[in-house]
């Protein structure tokens, strides 16, 4: 028995090792204490038996006239002593609480006592056959080898008897046949215990690495179960359950026990569709008797809660080849599940505001001009684009922004409702469809329904925010067959209703498509203009209100296009800027204006327009400095003109910029104050020289009855007060001019003064007359005018032609396109679909004529054309 505690690793010393093998000594693994309780179980069942069976040879010894001497029978009783203890000490929690090894000391003495009865009768001279000693000897012999099989130590047996018998033959007289004969029982015995010795050694050793085998695979399994990451079930043939996993039955919120002998089917939800792998599903393979892996279940749990399960079994066969059940293993899917339906939701889903995103718009689209029974289907698409978003999002926050666009899309949600599906393209572009046939009609009053609750009031981080909309409509078939070409034609839709002002929608129409391509090829165009310095300047006086001196110029870009001839900033500089062309343009711009100011008269300063994406890239200090640097210009004669959008990023960034700028010496100036949507916060920081007046404000200001001479003179004293110089831009008519004055500008810039004109005449200007500058023009103004860009059908003599009107007022307008038209043409205009003015050109310049109209017309009357230039 002590062998099961041997270790399979211990090397313990020779003497040592000895006694472990001999089972008298305790080695340094523990055995299982299940296999202890067994093995004497068992001996106390039979110790019965061998002590009933002593006691017969006792009694029938003790009536035998046969027995001999007082010494053989004390010999007997000592034994029969012995054995009495024996059969009720390991019974006793005493011995059951000894260590194995000193178990085995407490059989020594009825081993040896049999080992010495048996040697005195070999040493009698001769041994007498009936001898009581014999009688004695003979079957104690055999009862203590039976004792000691079954305590599984021969050993302790062979030892005993050797023992026995070199006491008998150093006290006896034996011969020598019998000395041989004990000696070679001796050999005998000590040579059956080793080689015993050793196979339980090795038993011992297979056994302990079994035990271990099987404790660490209940352990590992065990530890599977309560990590959650999995479990285990079994069945019968019936495939009735005979074992299930407490964490699964857990989950079931029932117990193990309720669970046994309940078919495996009942835990899976019924009816499922989605239960099985198609044909293959659970219930099919317990019924072939199959293997099955990975099979997707359902629990069988409430209805308001789902959980998903994976199962894999196999079937169970004896060796009979008889099936016996299923046993197998489970996972939970349903963390898995949820992952797999968030990642759809997101793919198909917009994660901010929870709309339909590009990739579901763009398939619901192609479902929509699908095909059917021969006929193209219907359906509209609206493209809308917010206006003014990007403010808010610049001086807000990303997170004010984020906020607004949730907004917007219930606003959208709530009013198309059920009649379309609403998405988000990406930032602050939506796309709405609309399946089936609409009514133009109807989809206008949609359009501007739309417009009408999205441009009303947000608040925001409890600031109260206003933006607009744009929209942009097409529809199927008549517009595209295809999803790609209703996106192309919707989207020229918004950006004509962008360049109409924005806060509108148009219906896409064929002419947008010449206007989209007239705007990509002016890109190419500018592009190569760039390069070829087919680009130059022209420079507008900025004259004192109180000198009439001139003080500066303000350099202006110019591009005179080979075959269109002048084509407006308002029309190439847009498209520099979405383009990215604005930086290079802006440097040429730069070092072409410090370059050309340097051969002007001492004093006189330069004025150059800064973009936002100049003003924002880190190196733009850089290169004013290199500009000043090449033309030896005085840093405090270049002005730097910049507009109030650079203060929608106000972050340090715009401060450290104002800093390196100021740093350099250049005069900043405040450009088109009071047009943007900034406050007037950024006054108390930002180290202006200048605020330049917007010409809107300026003209028309001395009409009768307008409130703009109360606007410039409020921005005149505010100007004043922080210490900075005004300019009044725009200044046209003596009227106007006189007014400004009144109001307190220090500076005027406008056509009174002197249109823009190129170097030579700069030049030529001052060497003629100085810096003295002289009014003309107008006494009063004219009507007021509306900034357009439109183009329009002119009819003359039976022949269409095309042009664009730049500015329109009640009694005329500004036409681009007609060169060289004899004054007193006579025209037939047609301003928007079916609406035709009269009209007689005045005046002719290159491509530019300024017509007047038959009659006044109201301005107000014109209805949205469909043909929209890029603007």
């Amino acid at each position: 028995m002590s062998l099961l505690r041997a270790s399979v690793t211990d090397t313990p010393t020779r003497p040592m090792t000895l006694m472990v093998a001999l089972g008298l000594a305790e080695s340094g693994t523990e055995v299982s204490p299940f296999w202890i309780s067994g093995a004497f179980t068992y001996i106390a069942r039979l110790w019965s038996l061998i002590l009933l069976a002593k006691l017969c040879i006792s009694l029938l010894l003790s009536l035998s006239p046969l027995s001999g001497g007082a010494v053989s029978l004390g010999i007997f009783a000592a034994m029969l002593t012995i054995d009495v203890v024996l059969m009720t000490v390991p019974r006793t929690g005493w011995f059951q609480g000894l260590k194995p090894h000193l178990q085995n000391w407490t059989m020594l003495p009825a081993v040896f006592l049999s080992g010495l009865t048996f040697s005195l009768w070999l040493s009698q001279q001769p041994p007498a056959a009936t001898d009581a000693l014999f009688l004695a000897a003979v079957p104690e012999f055999a009862v203590s080898l039976l004792a000691a099989s079954l305590f599984g130590n021969r050993r302790l047996l062979g030892i005993s008897y050797f023992a026995g018998a070199l006491i008998v033959s150093a006290v006896g007289k034996a011969n020598l046949a019998q000395i041989g004969l004990l000696l070679s029982c001796i050999i005998v015995m000590l040579v059956a215990t080793l080689r015993q010795a050793m196979h339980d050694r090795q038993h011992a050793i297979d056994r302990h690495r079994r035990e271990l085998r099987a404790q660490r695979s209940d352990r590992l399994l065990q530890e599977h179960e309560r990590s959650g990451r999995g479990w285990f079930w079994e069945t019968d043939r019936q495939g009735c359950l005979t074992y299930i996993s407490d964490p699964l039955a857990r989950t079931l919120k029932l117990s193990a026990d309720a669970l046994i002998g309940r078919p495996i089917t009942d835990i899976v939800r019924p009816g499922d569709k989605k239960q099985g792998d198609g044909e293959r599903t659970l219930g099919f393979h317990l019924s072939a008797r199959t293997g099955f892996s990975d099979i997707p279940v359902c629990a069988a749990l409430a209805k308001d809660e789902e959980r998903w399960w994976s199962i894999s079994g196999q079937p169970v066969f004896n060796e009979y080849g008889q099936f016996h059940g299923f046993r197998g293993s489970g996972t939970d899917l349903t963390e898995m599940r949820r992952s797999q339906a968030e990642v759809t939701r997101l793919a198909q889903y917009d994660s901010l505001t929870g709309l339909a995103n590009r990739i579901q718009m763009l398939r619901s689209l192609e479902q929509a001009v699908a095909s059917r029974h021969g006929k193209p289907g219907e359906c509209a698409l609206l493209m809308l684009d917010l206006d003014r978003f990007k403010s808010v999002n610049d001086s807000l926050g990303h997170p004010a922004g984020d906020a607004l666009l949730r907004q917007v899309s219930q606003r959208l949600q709530a009013v198309v409702g059920d009649k379309g599906l609403v998405g988000r393209q990406g930032g602050d572009e939506f796309k709405i469809l609309l399946p089936g046939g609409h009514d133009a009609k109807l989809l206008s009053h949609l359009a501007q329904a739309i417009i009408s609750d999205v441009s009303q009031p947000y608040m925001i981080e409890g600031t109260a925010v206003v933006i607009g909309v744009s929209i942009g409509i097409s529809s199927a078939p008549q517009d595209g067959v295809t999803a790609d070409a209703l996106i192309r034609n919707a989207d020229l839709a918004l950006y004509a209703a962008k360049g109409d002002g924005r806060g509108v929608h148009r219906f896409y129409s064929s002419d947008m498509h010449a206007d989209a391509e007239d705007r990509r090829q002016l890109e190419q165009e500018l592009r190569q203009a760039l390069v070829t310095d087919g680009l130059h300047l022209v420079y507008q006086p900025v004259v004192s209100s109180k000198t009439e001196q001139v003080t500066g110029y303000e350099a202006l870009l110019r591009w005179t296009h080979p075959v269109r001839g002048a084509i407006s900033p308002a029309i190439f500089v847009p498209i520099a800027e979405d383009t990215g062309l604005i930086a290079q343009i802006g440097e040429w711009v730069m070092r072409t204006a410090c370059r050309d100011a340097a051969q002007w008269q001492d004093g006189i300063r330069v004025a150059v327009n800064v973009s936002p994406t100049q003003f924002a890239n880190p190196g733009f200090p850089s290169t004013v400095m290199g500009a000043l640097a090449a033309s030896q210009l005085a840093p405090e004669r270049l002005e730097l003109e910049i507009t109030e959008s650079v203060f929608l990023n106000d972050d340090d960034g715009t401060d450290a910029m104002f800093a390196r700028l100021k740093a350099i010496g250049v005069r900043l100036a405040l450009d088109d104050f009071g047009t943007g949507y900034s406050s007037l916060g950024y006054l108390k920081k930002a180290p202006f020289d200048k605020i330049k007046i917007d010409q809107s404000f300026v003209r028309g200001a001395a009409a009768k009855g307008s409130r703009n001479s109360a606007i410039i003179k409020a921005i005149v004293s505010l100007a004043e007060a922080l210490g900075m110089d005004t300019t009044a831009e725009g200044a046209e008519t003596q009227d106007e001019l006189d007014l400004i004055r009144q109001l307190g500008c220090s500076h005027i810039q406008g056509y009174v003064y002197g249109r823009p004109m190129p170097m030579a005449d700069v030049l030529a200007r001052q060497q003629s007359a100085g810096t003295a500058a002289s009014a003309e023009g107008f006494k009063s103004s004219r009507p007021d005018r509306k900034k357009m860009l439109r183009t329009v059908a002119i009819h003359h003599d039976g022949h269409v032609y095309t042009g664009r009107i730049r500015n329109i007022s009640a009694t005329g307008a500004l036409i681009e396109g007609l060169w060289n038209v004899p004054a007193g043409t006579l025209f037939a205009i047609e301003v928007s679909e079916n609406q035709f003015v009269n009209a007689t050109a005045r005046w002719s310049r290159d491509d530019r004529t300024g017509v007047e109209f038959a009659g006044a017309i109201d301005l107000r009357s014109l209805r949205a054309a469909p043909r929209v230039a890029a603007s």
